[in-house]
């Protein structure tokens, strides 16, 4: 059970309509659906009575209903008792490329987050955060670095990969390429995914040794390979030149995660506030739908739906 759940819990039950509440939430209505139903079995109760024109509380509802607010409101408390601590110790934070718009937003009034500058790749933050160089930080992880390392990962964020290639309209996975770089102190973590994606789904590797996992190389390697070739989270947002186009990958979907990590035996109440502020609500970012693929040592594999 996860106060995650209990704020859905307590969203529903205020609407009394699983359509609204999700747009209060910001989450698909199918992912709220599952999320109450996973806590309705953890509960070993039903919460809600539902049919397709109602939804009402049921007997055990009712009776949880107001301990489940009085618990969100002890967490709350928590976190603004946690604010008056945080605004004496500011958190450091790295990250790779991705990072949430609304970073500073989420954790003002929480504690003074200082957002690293020194942007490296995703494994070398990750031994940053556990020679405690920074407290925080937004990147990919294996779930084998994080008992390597004594950390944890949090959900924060999630990208649809897809292909760039000539044509249009979907792709199967098979009929990728995957570009891996020679370079392996810059691209050793997307190396990794594209290995095992490309083992998992029958997309053929491509080896490079020039830097073209982005950037300019990268298009110039799909026009002359003409086929589609899987984009990276780098490429998300650079714009695609005319002469090429975006195409959607399905049979399977690929999914790069985006993890909050932090060291498991962290205690400070300003880093536990800004992990508490930026991972609520995060949901499940689409993985819990359709056939998303993730590489199978990823600690958030177990969001995705068995297929």
């Amino acid at each position: 059970m996860e106060l995650r759940q209990l704020r859905y819990f307590v969203t529903v039950a205020t609407e009394l309509n699983f359509g609204r509440a999700a747009e209060r939430l910001h989450i698909a209505g199918p992912s709220l659906s599952q999320q109450i139903k996973a806590l309705e079995r953890d509960l070993a109760c039903r919460l809600f009575d539902r049919d397709r024109r109602s939804v009402t509380l049921t007997e055990c509802g009712e009776t949880l209903l107001p301990k489940a607010q009085s618990l969100l409101t002890q967490a709350d408390d928590l976190r603004r008792t946690a604010a008056g601590m945080g605004a004496r110790e500011p958190v450091r934070l790295g990250y790779v490329n991705w990072r949430p718009d609304d970073l500073l937003g989420r954790v003002a009034g929480v504690a003074q987050l200082h957002v690293d500058t020194w942007v490296l790749p995703s494994h070398a933050q990750v031994r940053r955060v556990a020679d405690e160089s920074i407290d925080l930080a937004i990147c990919w992880v294996t779930a084998g670095d994080l008992a390597e390392h004594g950390l944890r990962a949090d959900l924060i964020g999630a990208d649809r990969l897809y292909a760039v290639g000539t044509g249009t309209g979907e792709v199967r996975a098979s009929d990728t390429l995957v570009l891996v770089d020679g370079d392996t102190a810059s691209w050793a973590s997307w190396n990794a995914y594209a290995e095992e994606f490309a083992d998992a789904t029958g997309a053929r590797i491509v080896r490079t040794r020039d830097g073209g996992i982005t950037g300019p190389a990268f298009f110039d390697h799909a026009r002359k390979l003409r086929r589609p070739v899987l984009n990276s989270p780098k490429g998300q947002t650079t714009p695609i030149p005319p002469d090429l186009a975006r195409r959607e990958i399905v049979a399977p979907t690929p999914f790069w995660t985006w993890s909050l990590v932090s060291r498991q035996d962290e205690t400070r109440a300003p880093v536990l506030a800004t992990i508490a502020a930026l991972t609520a609500d995060v949901g499940g970012l689409g993985l819990e739908t359709g056939t998303p693929w993730l590489p199978s040592d990823d600690p958030h594999a177990t969001v995705t739906p068995k297929v």
